[in-house]
């Protein structure tokens, strides 16, 4: 899938802005004229991307709950944007269905949430010229190989999980109408189920854990993401062509989910939590089966998004600290 064509992507900014929490602080539209900076439609707000997003927006988020807004009835859904009384300035997705494992049985259902739904919501928007914003992932990929992915890069996903997302991504580019489709990796928050709070919990019960180390990519905080969201879209509501297109934002380094559980652990004895652990041995992924096959290489190349819209995610690390003293403040 291409990203976009050359030529509407003629903003290229002057600097490189690389997000901190300070600036992730900020609100929504302070940079934008007073007719840009009005509410947002957020699908999916109890999910990790969702709240961060309602988080950040306040006031001028507008999340409708699960109960009115069912993604496994696409039809509900878009029966529901029709009787939406205003216009929002975007309407953004952070509803998924990620459960990988389980998807292998309930392949349909993953479809519902995560391309059929999707695509009324960019059928709507495309035919009032109101930007979409959407959540991707690596799993698009076919998950060999040690470069990273491009945004043009041949798509083959491995499982179940990973072809209803691109069936999404392929619906909304079909929609042609603006759109901003963030294709990311191994999201955690402080909050939810993910691999840090797993880990953390494991790591309070047991001396020795075994976690695979052959499968590389960047684990992305939620908050990061949802930020550089809000930053990508103001740049782009500023544009005189909106600049649609798939792109790749997560949190800049790589690590494996051996690496990323020792980093954890580190980290969260420097700031005081509870762990039992003393040993997280590395295995590979064959001594650890699961249904759905996991990509190796779930690297993701970013500079697409720092040369359209000088926006860059912190390193890794970083974003876990700040995931973790946002967890350590909120248990006291």
């Amino acid at each position: 899938m291409q990203s976009g064509s050359s030529a509407s992507r003629k903003f290229i900014p002057k600097a490189v802005t690389v997000l901190t929490l300070s600036s992730a602080s900020s609100a929504w539209g302070v940079g934008l004229p007073s007719s840009l900076g009005g509410p947002i439609l957020v699908f999916g707000k109890i999910g990790q991307v969702g709240s961060a997003l309602v988080r950040l927006l306040g006031s001028r988020a507008i999340p409708p709950s699960v109960e009115e807004v069912d993604f496994e009835k696409p039809r509900a859904v878009s029966s529901w944007l029709e009787r939406y009384p205003a216009r929002p300035v975007a309407v953004i997705n952070a509803a998924a269905y990620t459960q990988v494992d389980q998807a292998e049985k309930e392949e349909s259902r993953a479809f519902s949430i995560n391309a059929e739904s999707p695509a009324l919501i960019a059928s709507y928007c495309a035919k009032r010229d109101i930007p979409f914003v959407h959540y991707s992932t690596d799993y698009v990929y076919p998950g060999d190989g040690v470069e990273p992915w491009t945004e043009q890069s041949k798509t083959g996903p491995l499982s179940a999980y990973g072809r209803s997302k691109l069936a999404g991504d392929e619906a909304i580019a079909a929609a042609h109408g603006k759109f901003l489709n963030f294709r990311t990796s191994w999201v955690y928050d402080s909050m939810g189920q993910n691999f840090v709070n797993t880990m953390l919990k494991l790591g309070a019960e047991r001396e020795n854990l075994r976690v695979v180390s052959d499968q590389i990519g960047a684990p992305t905080y939620a908050l990061h993401l949802a930020h550089a969201t809000l930053r990508t879209l103001e740049a782009a509501l500023l544009q005189a062509r909106f600049p649609s297109g798939v792109y790749h934002a997560c949190n800049s380094g790589e690590t494996s989910w051996h690496g990323f559980a020792e980093e954890i652990f580190a980290q969260a004895r420097k700031l005081g939590f509870p762990l039992k652990v003393k040993e997280v041995k590395s295995i590979p992924s064959s001594e650890y089966p699961t249904p759905a096959r996991r990509p190796e290489n779930s690297r993701l190349n970013c500079a697409e998004m720092r040369k359209v819209f000088g926006i860059e995610l912190p390193n890794w690390k970083i974003g876990l600290k700040e995931c973790l003293e946002a967890k350590g403040h909120s248990s006291q």
